[in-house]
């Protein structure tokens, strides 16, 4: 008989419901008409809110999904076919967005291996030996992920470090905040403080993982690459014709930080998790637990036991590496029952 998976996902923040403020903004959007293509109420309310957030040069892109996002924030970054993206081997442009860097923008990525998901100024200093060999790609944007791939977060310091050697070296900074609300919240921070301040030039404000139905936004911080914004948001397939309802999305995630309060409250779900687990025979934390995700390894036989009562991701086969991802709405129970099960799994297991 096959076991029925439990309704909570360890899968993804992907996979929860929108927050009810979210949906209650999208309500008031729906009442009559107005202009499509962002020249709406909504979308300028967004644009005061952005300014207010992230300092008044930002200048904000509503998009559709975070790959858009990312295409569109490395194709204002771009100004050659031959230039290149100097980012970790684990981000999301590298691993999961089939070859879109390659494929929409024609530029390599220049990967580089890390410990913890988390570029150094030395990675980036030492990929730019072959600056001026006609022979060799041309890098002038690093791009990194905040919160990265692997859970951890990078501190101000070192985005503020990061954006100054790629400054100093004529290149541009790119952050991936598809979980950017997930590291402020971990670092009691403001997001101004971990992009505009740290001087980042272009970031994604990650929505849809954040209690948001669908939707992203692009934050333009270096004002001289602002105005090609909208004609690439068109050219790459990012530009809704119905802006009201992404940003009205958006703008109740900005409104008295439903932001933090949501992203606060996935992260803790994660300690829960992880200090649940701590210690458990058998089970090791592989990364630091810094946001709403928990990766640990763990014996074959209880992965597969347990991904048949739960949705979550099994992350790296070789090493038994899963990872476990909790939401806005994963309640302490949720968690607490998650964990019984693990323990009498490897208690079973064990014996």
């Amino acid at each position: 008989m096959i076991e029925q998976l439990h309704s909570k996902s360890f899968a993804s923040d992907n996979h929860a419901g929108a927050h009810p403020a979210v949906l209650a903004a999208v309500a008031a959007a729906n009442a009559g008409d107005a202009p499509a293509y962002g020249d709406d109420d909504w979308t300028a309310s967004l644009a005061g809110q952005v300014r207010s957030e992230f300092g008044e040069q930002a200048t904000s892109l509503v998009v559709l999904n975070g790959t858009g996002a990312n295409m569109l924030s490395l194709s204002m970054m771009l100004g050659r076919r031959y230039e290149a993206i100097v980012c970790p081997e684990t981000a999301h442009i590298a691993t999961h967005e089939t070859g879109a860097s390659e494929r929409v923008l024609g530029v390599k990525l220049v990967t580089v291996p890390t410990r913890d998901g988390k570029l150094t100024p030395g990675d980036i200093t030492a990929r730019l030996g072959g600056r001026g060999n006609i022979s060799e790609v041309q890098p002038s944007v690093v791009s990194i992920s905040q919160v990265t791939e692997l859970g951890t977060c990078y501190t101000i310091d070192e985005v503020a470090e990061i954006a100054a050697t790629a400054h100093d070296n004529g290149m541009l900074l790119h952050m991936d905040g598809a979980r950017l609300a997930n590291a402020a919240a971990h670092l009691g921070c403001s997001l101004r403080a971990l992009t505009t301040d740290a001087g980042v030039d272009v970031v994604s404000f990650g929505a849809s993982k954040n209690g948001a139905l669908v939707g992203e936004a692009v934050i333009v911080l270096r004002p001289d690459l602002a105005e090609a914004g909208p004609y690439l948001r068109r050219q790459t397939l990012q530009l809704a014709s119905k802006m009201r309802f992404v940003s009205a999305q958006v703008s109740a995630l900005l409104t008295e930080e439903l932001w933090r309060r949501n992203a606060e409250h996935a992260n803790a779900m994660a300690r829960r998790l992880a200090d649940g687990v701590a210690g458990l025979p058998g089970l090791d934390i592989t990364w630091p637990v810094e946001s709403n995700a928990v990766f640990a390894a763990l014996p074959a036989e209880a992965i597969a036991e347990l991904q048949a009562r739960y949705l979550f991701h099994l992350w790296d086969a070789s090493l038994g590496i899963v990872r476990w991802m909790t939401a806005f709405d994963t309640s302490a129970e949720d968690v607490d029952t998650f964990v019984a099960d693990i323990r009498q799994t490897l208690k079973s297991l064990s014996s």
